[in-house]
């Protein structure tokens, strides 16, 4: 007689996945613990949780620490509107999405300093925001001000609050020029767990410069996507020099 083979963890992933797309499994429910699971397929806890890897790299399983793991809420695309940073208000609003805000007072240094374009040690505020579609973490956004350019009604320095807009827009009143540098990279590993992603997606990353007519730096954003979360939108508008039409 052929002894049982202990089915491997791609088998067990493609057992939870047809529960998951089948609804046997229902998005929000918590799967068994990592040992109960183990046990059930009999195979090693490290296995089960190779398994899980294969399924939170989909984006059909989130781990959430202290938790467990738990299936995620389809999150559906929202439109980044180039320029001024908002969000499209009918695909934003289609997700429900809510933006939670921490202010913290902190020193430029580095690369900050550089995009600001103030010396080494300059008092910054930094607004550090995330979108959350139901409890799941939909993107995030740090946005860095000038101690002495805040906005007029400041969040209020290491408080966290809840607010329902539903866009990081350029908080600078003072703004005129944007200037927005798009790229795609992996996720930093504070990127991935505040996402909780895996650290193998790759994120839509958009670098954000707003300066006043002076030409002074009045913010700097720092804004992250999961890249199957997001479609970014920039327009170009064509201007005409009226001397070229004369004559």
């Amino acid at each position: 007689m052929t002894p049982t083979v202990p089915p491997r963890h791609h088998d067990i992933a493609d057992d939870l996945r047809c529960q998951i797309t089948t609804g046997r499994i229902k998005p929000g429910e918590r799967l068994p613990s990592e040992s109960g699971l183990a046990g059930q397929y009999q195979v090693s806890t490290a296995t089960l949780r190779s398994a899980l890897a294969v399924l939170q790299g989909e984006g059909l399983v989130e781990k959430i620490h202290g938790k467990g793991n738990f299936v995620r809420h389809r999150l559906r695309k929202i439109m980044y509107v180039g320029g001024w940073g908002t969000l499209d208000p009918w695909t934003a609003a289609e997700t429900a999405l809510r933006v939670t805000d921490c202010a913290t007072a902190i020193e430029a240094s580095g690369h900050l300093a550089a995009l600001l374009r103030v010396p080494n040690g300059s008092p910054l505020t930094e607004f550090f925001s995330v979108s959350y579609q139901g409890e799941s973490p939909h993107s995030l956004a740090r946005i860095y001000v000038p101690r002495d350019l805040e906005p007029t009604k400041p969040f209020g320095v290491g408080l966290s609050y809840l607010r329902t807009e539903t866009s990081f827009a350029v908080l600078s009143p003072l703004a005129s020029e944007i200037r927005e540098t798009v790229s795609a990279r992996l996720p930093t590993p504070d990127e991935a767990s505040t996402l909780r992603i895996n650290p193998t997606l790759a994120v839509l990353a958009i670098t954000r410069v707003a300066a006043d007519t002076a030409g002074r730096v009045v913010e700097a954003a720092l804004l992250v996507f999961p890249g199957d979360r997001v479609d970014a939108v920039f327009t170009t508008h064509h201007v005409i020099d009226e001397r070229q039409t004369q004559g």
